[in-house]
């Protein structure tokens, strides 16, 4: 049995990509998931990690795995596909594929997020996430979307790029910005219309998964 290690995104958990993983063991795909360090605990808890901690957690599992797996599916989204970037890099021999689900190339600033917030729940709940995440959280975060450009033309795994058309967190250019960059002959690039950025959560959703599956059984064992 092959396996899929799934990675969350900043201030997140493994409830945003719960879907895709139960749907990958149905399809006989082994799925981990995890906590990045520093995550689903206190405020306290993200301020006392960095982007060096939410990274290392991520190796640990995946040396976990390859102790006995020959090699493993990346799924990373969010903060996690930039996570699953730099892993596939470091990695490259023992990773299968990589899927990369609404990846922050070009994240939003608060401003323009708040512009595209459709409704007073999606605003209440930003205006929540944004003063309970501490501004140097914040700040690791936006050192690890820079770090990560340098790493994207070394990325020669089989890529799949997904990409909400209404994200209201991610400009839908950071797709076009992989596909372009990314050197390896095997990636493919879907750009969902009726998807914000929880891709893993739309109206869209099966047909997400499917496609990741696809993807997946395509680039062969």
């Amino acid at each position: 049995m092959e396996s899929c290690l799934f990675i969350h995104g900043f201030t997140g958990g493994e409830h945003e990509i719960s879907p895709l993983s139960q749907f990958m063991e149905q399809h006989n795909y082994r799925s981990r998931t995890f906590t990045l360090k520093g995550h689903g605990g206190s405020r306290n808890d993200l301020l006392h990690s960095d982007r060096h901690d939410w990274q290392q957690s991520a190796e640990d599992e995946l040396t976990e795995l390859l102790k006995t797996n020959e090699g493993v599916h990346l799924i990373g989204f969010s903060t996690g596909a930039l996570i699953a970037s730099h892993l596939s890099v470091r990695y490259k021999p023992w990773i299968k594929s990589l899927t990369l689900l609404s990846t922050p190339v070009f994240p939003l600033n608060p401003v323009e997020i708040l512009k595209t917030l459709a409704s007073f729940s999606m605003l209440k709940t930003y205006i929540n996430k944004f003063t309970s995440t501490p501004p140097k959280a914040t700040r690791e975060f936006q050192r690890l979307v820079r770090e990560s450009f340098s790493i994207y033309p070394h990325i020669e795994t089989p890529t799949l790029i997904v990409q909400g058309k209404r994200d209201h967190l991610v400009k839908t250019r950071s797709a076009d910005y992989l596909q372009h960059t990314i050197p390896t002959t095997q990636k493919q690039v879907l750009l969902v219309d009726n998807s914000g950025h929880m891709v893993c959560h739309c109206e869209d959703k099966d047909r997400i998964m499917n496609e990741v599956l696809h993807f997946i059984q395509s680039v062969g064992s």
